[in-house]
C-alpha cells in the first residue's frame, strides 16, 4: 500500500478534472494505490481570517467552490482520489482554523508550519534571515508550532515536520535537537496525529528527507504514525524517490503506514 496524499496542482496548472487525470496517470505508473490533492488552503478567500501577509495575498485568487467542483466532478466520472487540503497552522487561530475545515467534506487535513510571524521559513526569498537570527531560537520558535500544532488535535498529519532544516541551516547542539524532536513527538502522540516521510527535501537546497531520521525514531518510539508523499507540485513529482522513503520508514521500524477516508484513519502494512 502506497500513498501520496501530500499533492499540490494550482501552482503548474487548473483546478480542473482534465489537470487532475494527469495527477492520477502518474500516480498509476508509480504504483500509487491512493493518491489525494491537498491544496495550499491559503490560494482561497476562505481563508484571509487565518493567515494575511503581502505575500500570500498576491496568491489569494481562488474560490474554495472551484476546489470542489473539481472533486465533485471526479466522484460523478469514478476517479479515484481523495480530497485534502494543507492548512497553514497559525498560532491563536484555532477557531477559525477549525471553522474553515469542518466547513468542507475533507478525507485528511494536512496541518504545516510555513510561518514564524511574517518569516516564511521555506521561501528563497527569506532565506538570509537564517544569517541574522540564532538558530537555536529559530529552532525552538518552530518547534512550538509543531507542538501547539499537534495539542490542536485539528490535523490528520504533519506536513514535512522539519522543513525548518529546508535551506541547511541547524544548530550544532544535538542534544537540544533531541529535545525539540522529543517534546514534537510527544505532542504528536497525544492526539494521535501523524507525520509524513516525505520525499521533497531530496529536490530542496537540504538535500534530504524529512524528517531527519532521529526525528523518526523518536516519532517511532511514541507511537506516532506515518504516511508517505512526495509534496509534489507537478505530475513528475508523484512518487518521487519512494524506495528511499520505504527505506527510512523500515529503518526505524515502521510496518505500516495510514491511510485517509473522511478524517478516519485506517492502517495497512508498507509491504
Amino acid at each position: 500500500m502506497l500513498t501520496d496524499y501530500h499533492v499540490h496542482m494550482a501552482e503548474t496548472g487548473d483546478l480542473d478534472v482534465d489537470y487532475l487525470k494527469t495527477y492520477i496517470q502518474k500516480a498509476k505508473e508509480e504504483g500509487i494505490e491512493e493518491l489525494g490533492i491537498s491544496e495550499h488552503a491559503y490560494f482561497f478567500q476562505e481563508t484571509s481570517a487565518i493567515l494575511s501577509n503581502p505575500w500570500v495575498n498576491n496568491r489569494r485568487t481562488l474560490d474554495f467552490d472551484i476546489y470542489q467542483k473539481m472533486f465533485d466532478e471526479a466522484e460523478k466520472e469514478n476517479l479515484p482520489i481523495k480530497m485534502g487540503i494543507e492548512a497553514d497552522y497559525m498560532p491563536g487561530k484555532e477557531k477559525e482554523m477549525e471553522a474553515f475545515i469542518n466547513a468542507h467534506p475533507f478525507d485528511y487535513v494536512i496541518g504545516s508550519v510555513h510561518w514564524i510571524d511574517d518569516w516564511g521559513i521555506d521561501l528563497a526569498i527569506y532565506r538570509e534571515e537564517y544569517e541574522k537570527r540564532d538558530l537555536k531560537e529559530v529552532y525552538r520558535q518552530y518547534f512550538d508550532r509543531v507542538v501547539t500544532l499537534a495539542e490542536s488535535g485539528l490535523f490528520d498529519f504533519v506536513g514535512h515536520i522539519d522543513v525548518i532544516k529546508v535551506f541547511g541551516y541547524a544548530p550544532d547542539d544535538r542534544e537540544f535537537l533531541r529535545e525539540q524532536y522529543v517534546r514534537a513527538a510527544k505532542a504528536l502522540a497525544s492526539t494521535g496525529t501523524c507525520i509524513e516521510i516525505s520525499t521533497a527535501g531530496l529536490r530542496k537546497p537540504v538535500g534530504e528527507m524529512y524528517p531527519d531520521p532521529e526525528l523518526l525514531q523518536i516519532c517511532k518510539d511514541h507511537g506516532v504514525g506515518i504516511v508517505l508523499c512526495s509534496d509534489a507540485h507537478k505530475p513528475g513529482h508523484i512518487g518521487y524517490k519512494y524506495e528511499q522513503a520505504i527505506e527510512l520508514a523500515k529503518s526505524v521500524g515502521y510496518e505500516e503506514l495510514h491511510t485517509f477516508e473522511k478524517r478516519v484513519a485506517t492502517k495497512h502494512p508498507i509491504g
